[in-house]
Protein backbone atom coordinates (compact mmCIF):
# COMPACT_ATOMS: atom_id res chain seq x y z
CA UNK A 1 0.00 0.00 0.00
CA UNK A 2 0.82 3.29 -0.71
CA UNK A 3 0.94 6.19 1.71
CA UNK A 4 1.46 9.67 0.21
CA UNK A 5 3.52 12.06 2.68
CA UNK A 6 1.35 15.67 1.77
CA UNK A 7 -1.96 13.49 2.54
CA UNK A 8 -0.29 12.46 6.28
CA UNK A 9 0.92 15.84 6.79
CA UNK A 10 -2.57 17.47 5.82
CA UNK A 11 -4.20 14.96 8.48
CA UNK A 12 -1.75 15.73 11.31
CA UNK A 13 -1.82 19.22 10.82
CA UNK A 14 -6.13 18.93 11.26
CA UNK A 15 -5.49 16.62 13.97
CA UNK A 16 -3.08 19.11 15.76
CA UNK A 17 -5.21 22.10 15.02
CA UNK A 18 -8.68 19.94 16.47
CA UNK A 19 -6.54 19.34 20.07
CA UNK A 20 -5.03 23.01 20.12
CA UNK A 21 -7.73 24.61 19.04
CA UNK A 22 -9.74 25.89 22.22
CA UNK A 23 -6.37 27.86 22.75
CA UNK A 24 -6.25 29.75 19.92
CA UNK A 25 -7.75 33.31 20.62
CA UNK A 26 -8.62 36.50 19.13
CA UNK A 27 -5.99 38.79 20.75
CA UNK A 28 -7.63 41.84 18.92
CA UNK A 29 -9.92 44.08 21.35
CA UNK A 30 -13.31 43.28 21.91
CA UNK A 31 -16.94 45.12 21.47
CA UNK A 32 -20.04 43.95 22.49
CA UNK A 33 -23.24 45.01 20.39
CA UNK A 34 -27.17 44.57 21.86
CA UNK A 35 -28.58 44.84 18.88
CA UNK A 36 -28.40 43.78 15.21
CA UNK A 37 -29.11 46.63 13.37
CA UNK A 38 -26.42 48.73 15.99
CA UNK A 39 -23.97 45.54 15.41
CA UNK A 40 -24.51 45.99 11.29
CA UNK A 41 -23.44 49.70 11.77
CA UNK A 42 -20.29 49.51 14.59
CA UNK A 43 -18.93 46.41 12.17
CA UNK A 44 -18.97 48.21 9.20
CA UNK A 45 -17.15 51.40 10.76
CA UNK A 46 -14.57 49.00 12.82
CA UNK A 47 -14.05 46.18 9.95
CA UNK A 48 -11.46 44.00 10.98
CA UNK A 49 -9.67 46.64 13.72
CA UNK A 50 -11.49 44.72 16.63
CA UNK A 51 -13.79 42.18 17.44
CA UNK A 52 -17.37 42.48 17.12
CA UNK A 53 -20.11 40.24 18.70
CA UNK A 54 -23.45 41.10 18.69
CA UNK A 55 -25.83 39.61 20.97
CA UNK A 56 -29.12 39.64 19.11
CA UNK A 57 -30.06 36.93 16.26
CA UNK A 58 -31.08 38.34 13.14
CA UNK A 59 -35.11 37.89 13.43
CA UNK A 60 -34.94 38.48 17.07
CA UNK A 61 -37.46 40.94 18.70
CA UNK A 62 -35.18 43.55 20.47
CA UNK A 63 -38.19 43.92 23.50
CA UNK A 64 -37.79 40.66 24.26
CA UNK A 65 -34.64 38.36 23.73
CA UNK A 66 -32.11 37.50 25.98
CA UNK A 67 -28.74 36.54 26.27
CA UNK A 68 -26.86 32.83 28.16
CA UNK A 69 -24.72 33.14 30.96
CA UNK A 70 -21.61 33.30 28.26
CA UNK A 71 -23.04 36.16 26.74
CA UNK A 72 -23.74 38.21 29.89
CA UNK A 73 -20.14 37.62 30.81
CA UNK A 74 -18.89 39.22 27.68
CA UNK A 75 -20.42 42.32 28.54
CA UNK A 76 -18.63 42.58 31.60
CA UNK A 77 -15.52 41.41 29.81
CA UNK A 78 -15.64 44.04 27.11
CA UNK A 79 -13.48 46.84 25.84
CA UNK A 80 -16.48 48.89 24.48
CA UNK A 81 -20.44 47.89 25.02
CA UNK A 82 -22.54 49.32 22.60
CA UNK A 83 -26.41 49.15 23.59
CA UNK A 84 -29.52 51.11 21.41
CA UNK A 85 -31.11 52.23 25.46
CA UNK A 86 -34.32 54.39 25.89
CA UNK A 87 -35.69 51.30 26.97
CA UNK A 88 -35.51 49.35 24.13
CA UNK A 89 -33.89 45.75 25.00
CA UNK A 90 -35.64 44.97 27.78
CA UNK A 91 -34.40 41.63 28.63
CA UNK A 92 -30.95 42.42 28.90
CA UNK A 93 -29.87 46.34 30.06
CA UNK A 94 -29.63 45.13 33.56
CA UNK A 95 -26.49 43.65 31.98
CA UNK A 96 -25.49 46.34 30.65
CA UNK A 97 -25.97 47.96 33.78
CA UNK A 98 -23.84 45.50 35.56
CA UNK A 99 -21.13 45.90 32.78
CA UNK A 100 -21.02 49.30 33.23
CA UNK A 101 -20.90 48.92 37.23
CA UNK A 102 -18.05 46.91 36.33
CA UNK A 103 -16.14 49.87 34.96
CA UNK A 104 -16.81 48.67 31.06
CA UNK A 105 -17.20 52.20 28.79
CA UNK A 106 -21.15 51.90 28.23
CA UNK A 107 -22.58 53.80 25.07
CA UNK A 108 -26.39 54.19 25.34
CA UNK A 109 -26.83 55.22 21.32
CA UNK A 110 -30.68 56.11 21.31
CA UNK A 111 -29.91 58.96 23.57
CA UNK A 112 -27.36 60.48 22.20
CA UNK A 113 -29.37 61.02 18.53
CA UNK A 114 -31.72 63.73 19.74
CA UNK A 115 -34.58 61.43 20.24
CA UNK A 116 -38.30 61.82 20.13
CA UNK A 117 -40.76 61.49 22.90
CA UNK A 118 -43.40 58.90 21.86
CA UNK A 119 -46.58 60.80 20.67
CA UNK A 120 -49.49 58.26 21.56
CA UNK A 121 -50.02 55.10 23.51
CA UNK A 122 -48.96 53.97 26.75
CA UNK A 123 -45.74 55.41 26.04
CA UNK A 124 -46.57 58.79 25.50
CA UNK A 125 -44.21 60.84 26.99
CA UNK A 126 -41.42 58.55 27.41
CA UNK A 127 -37.91 58.54 24.57
CA UNK A 128 -38.71 56.70 21.81
CA UNK A 129 -35.87 54.08 20.78
CA UNK A 130 -36.38 53.36 17.06
CA UNK A 131 -34.36 56.31 15.88
CA UNK A 132 -32.84 54.13 13.06
CA UNK A 133 -36.03 54.67 10.96
CA UNK A 134 -34.17 57.80 9.79
CA UNK A 135 -30.82 57.59 8.57
CA UNK A 136 -29.82 61.46 9.07
CA UNK A 137 -29.92 59.70 12.95
CA UNK A 138 -27.68 57.16 11.90
CA UNK A 139 -25.60 59.38 10.71
CA UNK A 140 -24.90 61.12 14.08
CA UNK A 141 -24.82 57.68 15.81
CA UNK A 142 -22.16 57.22 13.24
CA UNK A 143 -19.67 59.78 14.52
CA UNK A 144 -20.36 59.02 18.12
CA UNK A 145 -19.41 55.46 17.89
CA UNK A 146 -16.17 55.90 15.50
CA UNK A 147 -15.53 58.46 18.81
CA UNK A 148 -15.99 56.18 21.30
CA UNK A 149 -14.17 53.24 19.39
CA UNK A 150 -11.14 55.50 19.07
CA UNK A 151 -11.34 56.36 22.63
CA UNK A 152 -11.79 53.28 24.46
CA UNK A 153 -10.99 50.00 21.95
CA UNK A 154 -7.45 49.33 22.29
CA UNK A 155 -5.26 48.76 19.05
CA UNK A 156 -7.67 50.48 16.93
CA UNK A 157 -6.19 52.50 13.96
CA UNK A 158 -7.78 56.03 14.57
CA UNK A 159 -6.94 56.73 10.84
CA UNK A 160 -8.83 53.48 9.19
CA UNK A 161 -11.68 54.06 11.66
CA UNK A 162 -12.62 57.26 10.84
CA UNK A 163 -12.10 56.84 7.25
CA UNK A 164 -14.39 53.65 7.34
CA UNK A 165 -17.05 56.32 9.16
CA UNK A 166 -16.74 58.75 6.57
CA UNK A 167 -17.39 56.19 3.65
CA UNK A 168 -20.53 54.53 5.79
CA UNK A 169 -22.05 58.14 6.06
CA UNK A 170 -21.68 58.70 2.54
CA UNK A 171 -23.82 55.75 1.90
CA UNK A 172 -26.61 56.67 4.77
CA UNK A 173 -26.35 60.38 2.42
CA UNK A 174 -27.42 58.08 -0.54
CA UNK A 175 -30.23 55.96 1.32
CA UNK A 176 -31.48 59.12 2.76
CA UNK A 177 -31.68 61.01 -0.86
CA UNK A 178 -32.97 57.20 -2.34
CA UNK A 179 -35.83 57.22 0.42
CA UNK A 180 -36.77 61.00 -0.37
CA UNK A 181 -36.79 60.46 -3.93
CA UNK A 182 -39.06 57.17 -3.71
CA UNK A 183 -41.63 58.34 -0.77
CA UNK A 184 -42.33 61.68 -3.21
CA UNK A 185 -44.06 59.42 -5.50
CA UNK A 186 -46.87 59.24 -2.75
CA UNK A 187 -49.17 61.71 -2.56
CA UNK A 188 -49.66 63.97 0.72
CA UNK A 189 -53.25 62.55 1.49
CA UNK A 190 -51.71 58.87 1.05
CA UNK A 191 -48.97 59.37 3.37
CA UNK A 192 -50.65 58.01 6.51
CA UNK A 193 -48.75 54.76 8.52
CA UNK A 194 -50.72 52.36 10.62
CA UNK A 195 -47.55 49.47 11.64
CA UNK A 196 -47.59 46.82 13.96
CA UNK A 197 -46.34 49.24 16.86
CA UNK A 198 -44.88 52.68 17.53
CA UNK A 199 -42.26 52.41 16.04
CA UNK A 200 -42.39 54.83 12.36
CA UNK A 201 -42.00 58.36 14.43
CA UNK A 202 -38.51 59.18 12.98
CA UNK A 203 -38.97 58.09 9.66
CA UNK A 204 -42.76 59.64 9.85
CA UNK A 205 -40.91 62.76 10.58
CA UNK A 206 -38.47 62.55 8.37
CA UNK A 207 -40.43 62.26 5.32
CA UNK A 208 -43.64 63.46 6.14
CA UNK A 209 -45.82 61.18 7.09
CA UNK A 210 -48.68 61.01 9.46
CA UNK A 211 -49.30 57.78 11.69
CA UNK A 212 -52.76 56.57 11.94
CA UNK A 213 -52.21 54.32 14.39
CA UNK A 214 -50.60 50.64 15.53
CA UNK A 215 -52.15 47.26 16.31
CA UNK A 216 -50.57 47.33 19.35
CA UNK A 217 -50.91 50.88 20.93
CA UNK A 218 -47.47 50.92 22.49
CA UNK A 219 -43.71 51.51 21.73
CA UNK A 220 -43.14 48.14 23.15
CA UNK A 221 -44.52 44.67 21.43
CA UNK A 222 -44.57 43.23 25.07
CA UNK A 223 -47.82 45.18 25.13
CA UNK A 224 -51.21 43.89 24.57
CA UNK A 225 -54.21 46.18 22.58
CA UNK A 226 -57.50 45.51 24.78
CA UNK A 227 -60.34 45.40 22.25
CA UNK A 228 -61.67 49.14 22.50
CA UNK A 229 -58.28 49.61 20.84
CA UNK A 230 -58.70 47.51 18.03
CA UNK A 231 -61.91 49.21 17.61
CA UNK A 232 -60.74 52.38 17.67
CA UNK A 233 -57.97 51.54 14.76
CA UNK A 234 -60.18 50.19 12.67
CA UNK A 235 -62.41 52.95 12.93
CA UNK A 236 -58.59 55.34 12.16
CA UNK A 237 -58.72 52.67 9.27
CA UNK A 238 -61.88 53.97 7.52
CA UNK A 239 -61.76 57.35 8.81
CA UNK A 240 -58.55 57.82 6.70
CA UNK A 241 -58.80 55.37 3.91
CA UNK A 242 -55.75 53.59 5.01
CA UNK A 243 -55.06 50.82 2.70
CA UNK A 244 -51.69 49.02 4.11
CA UNK A 245 -51.24 47.80 7.47
CA UNK A 246 -47.54 47.52 8.16
CA UNK A 247 -46.52 44.21 10.14
CA UNK A 248 -42.71 43.61 11.74
CA UNK A 249 -41.60 40.42 9.96
CA UNK A 250 -40.26 39.01 13.41
CA UNK A 251 -43.85 39.34 14.95
CA UNK A 252 -46.69 37.49 13.98
CA UNK A 253 -49.20 39.52 11.90
CA UNK A 254 -52.93 37.65 13.20
CA UNK A 255 -53.96 40.69 14.58
CA UNK A 256 -53.13 42.91 11.96
CA UNK A 257 -55.34 40.55 9.61
CA UNK A 258 -58.11 40.16 11.71
CA UNK A 259 -57.95 44.64 11.56
CA UNK A 260 -57.93 44.34 8.00
CA UNK A 261 -60.70 41.96 7.45
CA UNK A 262 -62.86 43.83 10.33
CA UNK A 263 -62.88 46.67 7.78
CA UNK A 264 -65.28 47.88 5.72
CA UNK A 265 -62.52 48.49 2.46
CA UNK A 266 -60.34 46.08 1.12
CA UNK A 267 -56.71 46.68 3.59
CA UNK A 268 -53.58 44.91 2.11
CA UNK A 269 -50.96 43.47 4.85
CA UNK A 270 -47.40 44.83 4.20
CA UNK A 271 -44.03 42.79 5.93
CA UNK A 272 -41.21 44.90 7.10
CA UNK A 273 -38.21 44.66 8.70
CA UNK A 274 -38.32 47.45 11.35
CA UNK A 275 -36.54 45.94 14.97
CA UNK A 276 -34.09 43.41 13.21
CA UNK A 277 -32.10 42.60 10.14
CA UNK A 278 -32.95 39.01 8.80
CA UNK A 279 -30.87 35.73 7.97
CA UNK A 280 -28.22 36.55 5.44
CA UNK A 281 -28.72 36.21 2.35
CA UNK A 282 -32.34 38.07 2.78
CA UNK A 283 -33.37 41.09 1.44
CA UNK A 284 -32.59 42.52 4.66
CA UNK A 285 -29.46 41.38 6.03
CA UNK A 286 -27.65 44.66 6.65
CA UNK A 287 -28.77 48.35 7.85
CA UNK A 288 -28.65 49.49 4.64
CA UNK A 289 -30.51 46.98 2.50
CA UNK A 290 -33.14 46.79 5.29
CA UNK A 291 -33.85 50.28 4.84
CA UNK A 292 -34.43 50.20 1.17
CA UNK A 293 -35.90 47.05 1.25
CA UNK A 294 -38.54 48.57 3.80
CA UNK A 295 -39.32 52.46 1.54
CA UNK A 296 -39.97 50.10 -1.49
CA UNK A 297 -42.49 48.24 0.51
CA UNK A 298 -44.09 51.49 2.22
CA UNK A 299 -43.76 53.14 -1.47
CA UNK A 300 -45.40 50.23 -3.05
CA UNK A 301 -48.35 50.08 -0.42
CA UNK A 302 -49.14 53.75 -0.29
CA UNK A 303 -48.69 55.11 -3.71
Amino acid sequence: MRIRLGGVLSALAVVAGALTGCAITDDRASIVVTTNILGDVVQEIVGDQAQVTVLMKPNSDPHSFGVSAQEANSLQTADLVVFNGLGLEEGVLHHVDAAETEGVPVVEVGAAVDPLAYGDGDTTGQDDPHFWTDPTRVALAVDLLAAEVIEHVPGVDETVVLDRAAAYRTQLEDLDRHMTALFAGIPPEQRKLITNHHVFAYLAERYDFTIVGAVVPSGTTLASPSASDLASLVGAIEANGVRTIFADSSQPDRLARVIADTTGTEVDIRSLFTESLGEPGSAADSYLKMMRYNATQIGDGLA
